[in-house]
């Protein structure tokens, strides 16, 4: 079959590869029925991670089951299923109080954008819907995979409360679901620092009240001003850099908290003030597999609309496209179907 493969920085391919097989007795193979392309697929794509020679490519996914291992428990062939985009037993001590990102068994899914993809501890990776949902459906529980269940992870993480107030560090795919995360846990004020007319428009469908152009010292001055000194309830930090991890801490309030899931890229902090900030920090990988469940039904139940966050929508065949459209921010994120 045919997948995609990053060879250098620049140099996407979608080339022969091996068809997956089943390798463990708790493995699943799923035709995919829709993947994407992720931010963080970009910082090898940009040279800014290193590879080591060609590298598969793709963590979201949903399809259907093709063929089971014999330990598989839970799934039938034919089911639809959406994964996390992290493997996980789902019965380890990390599993068992919600964080299976930090499964014992963990491995981190690589090779989804392609035709069909094996899926290890498929029984405790993989949720299945109640029935075949209707392909109009595919791209919301797609989001479901990753950049939905991080946004909302990045929301639970900081403590959204009904009626509070939410900043949103970041106007890309995982900060546009941050937002309508932050919604549905009740916020009663939204703001996302953005300085695209687009991306901004996009947050305002999702649910921000308000948006911050400004960066830097000047974007929290202006944060700051517009909560009477005090600073926001919960910061959701949506990017990984250094300026905007430094943007979220100068914006949550004493007492507060902040979560940070962009995966981190040259940040620094001090110690020093991190004691003196005297706030709540929860982050990392997304224990998508935690909220998958309640994250299907809202969207099967028409409850919760994460589609529009793919912006463009090509063959799967075309994926050097959708990265090229991304590195260039022609596209927010990139839909890829078979």
């Amino acid at each position: 079959m045919q997948g995609t493969v990053l060879h250098g920085p620049g140099d996407i391919r979608f080339e022969e590869v091996p068809e997956p097989r089943l390798e463990q007795p708790t493995d699943a193979i799923v035709r995919i029925a829709a993947t994407c392309v992720c931010g963080s697929d970009l910082w090898p794509y940009r040279g800014l991670q290193d590879i080591k020679g060609p590298t598969r490519m793709g963590h979201e996914y949903c399809g259907y089951v093709e063929e089971l291992g014999p330990a598989v428990h839970g799934l039938r062939k034919g089911q639809f299923v959406v994964g996390s985009f992290v493997n996980s037993d789902n019965t380890c001590p990390a599993c068992s109080i919600g964080y299976q990102s930090s499964c014992e068994q963990r491995r981190f899914v690589s090779e989804a954008q392609s035709p069909l993809l094996r899926v290890a501890h498929a029984g405790g990776t993989l949720v299945p819907a109640p029935e075949v949902p209707d392909a109009a459906l595919l791209p919301g529980l797609l989001a479901c995979s990753d950049v939905l269940g991080t946004g909302w992870y990045a929301a639970d993480a900081a403590r959204v409360r009904p009626g509070g107030t939410v900043v949103v560090v970041g106007d890309g795919a995982v900060g546009q679901m941050a937002v309508l995360a932050a919604r549905e846990q009740g916020a009663g004020r939204i703001i996302v620092m953005s300085r695209h007319p687009l991306r901004q428009q996009l947050a305002r469908h999702f649910g921000a009240t308000d948006i911050v152009a400004e960066r830097g010292a000047e974007g929290v001055g202006a944060i700051l001003e517009m909560t009477r000194g005090v600073g926001a309830d919960s910061v959701l930090e949506c990017v990984g850099t250094d300026a905007a991890m430094h943007q979220a801490l100068g914006v949550t309030r004493r007492g507060g908290s902040m979560a940070f899931v962009g995966v981190p890229h040259g940040v620094q902090l001090s110690g020093a003030a991190l004691f003196m900030s005297q706030l709540r920090m929860e982050g990392g990988p997304a224990p998508v597999r935690r909220f998958l469940p309640d994250l299907m039904a809202r969207v099967l139940a028409g409850r919760m609309d994460p589609s529009p966050v793919f912006d463009l929508r090509l063959p799967l065949g075309e994926v050097a496209e959708g990265y090229r459209a991304m590195d260039e921010r022609r596209a927010i994120k990139v839909l890829l179907m078979p």
